[in-house]
């Protein structure tokens, strides 16, 4: 049995793909091919996440319970994210919807694409893949700007972004 070396970034990308995803089946392929990962590291991701005691151990029903408290607790911690400088890209954290409709702020966070049409400060995706994974992918694209509020935000964007999380994965 291979050595547990942590969690890596893309593993969260690749849990909420498969919460977004709803009750539908899926393939490992399938989500390598939507999210712009090698199917390698999915397979190696799934496993990781299984350890983690984040998805069940046939790795295809989401803890997701685990997940939310892994989001809530652990994920700005583990992979903390600093605004950088002014870039175009997508928008993501309470620039982002859902939260954009409700929260007003004089700045502005993105992911840094070429595709994008908004600018703000840069801020690195957890993976790199994510901005065209979420170009194509609507509810994907809420669920990781949600997150970035969760790694960015002060307390009322962290609260609201775990309160819609809630709603969306439960």
């Amino acid at each position: 049995m291979k050595q547990h070396k942590g969690m890596r970034p893309q593993d969260i990308v690749i849990l909420l793909k498969i919460a977004a995803l709803k009750e539908k089946s899926w393939m490992a392929k399938e989500l390598a091919s939507s999210l712009y990962i090698s199917a390698s590291e999915v397979s190696e991701s799934l496993n990781r996440s299984r350890r983690a005691m984040l998805i069940a151990a046939d790795k295809k029903k989401l803890m997701k319970q685990n997940l939310l408290d892994f989001l809530e607790h652990g994920l700005r911690y583990v992979y903390p994210a600093e605004a950088g400088a002014i870039q175009r890209g997508m928008p993501t954290a309470h620039s982002a919807p859902p939260l954009n409709n409700f929260i007003s702020a004089r700045e502005s966070y993105v992911w840094p694409w070429a595709g994008g049409e908004a600018r703000g400060q840069a801020v690195e995706p957890l993976h790199p893949g994510v901005p065209g994974a979420c170009a194509r992918d609507p509810l994907l694209y809420e669920l990781l700007a949600l997150t970035d509020a969760l790694r960015l935000g002060r307390a009322r964007e962290k609260t609201e972004a775990m309160d819609a999380l809630r709603q969306r994965i439960l």
